[in-house]
């Protein structure tokens, strides 16, 4: 058996610090794909449909309160901008930003933060699921 792992001094030999560093790298790689944005996907197999989301979000005025690129007089200074949602990690500061959560806050914010200044705006949760599409597509 073979053990030239480490030299007499105690450093490892070229081959090893290669092979670590290479599983090091791939691990970095990996962690940051896993921490990257994620399909617009509700788990039934929709990712719903991103331009209708962007209508929806035109007709219920999210505009009068948020900044929305993209939307036609989305210019809003009430609330926070909307601008690359897509790659937020959190809805409000405190919610995973997932597509199914990011639907659930549209339909209902104080379901998930009571309090919240954000309001029910009678939002169909189909309407929504578009609506998420769209605002996942923010990048």
């Amino acid at each position: 058996m073979r053990r030239a792992l480490r030299m007499p001094n105690g450093s490892m030999t070229r081959r090893r610090r290669r092979a670590v560093c290479l599983v090091a790298t791939t691990a970095a790689v990996l962690a940051l794909q896993a921490c990257g944005p994620r399909a617009a996907s509700t788990g039934d197999g929709s990712a719903g449909d991103p331009e209708r989301g962007r209508r929806l979000i035109e007709q219920y005025q999210c505009g009068r309160c948020h900044v929305v690129p993209g939307v036609a007089a989305a210019r809003g200074r009430l609330a926070v901008p909307l601008a690359a949602m897509g790659v937020r990690s959190y809805i409000a500061g405190r919610i995973p930003n997932r597509q199914d959560t990011l639907t659930q806050w549209i339909v209902d914010p104080p379901s998930l933060v009571p309090g919240t200044a954000m309001p029910r705006l009678g939002v169909s949760p189909e309407e929504a699921h578009h609506m998420a599409a769209y605002l996942g597509s923010l990048r």
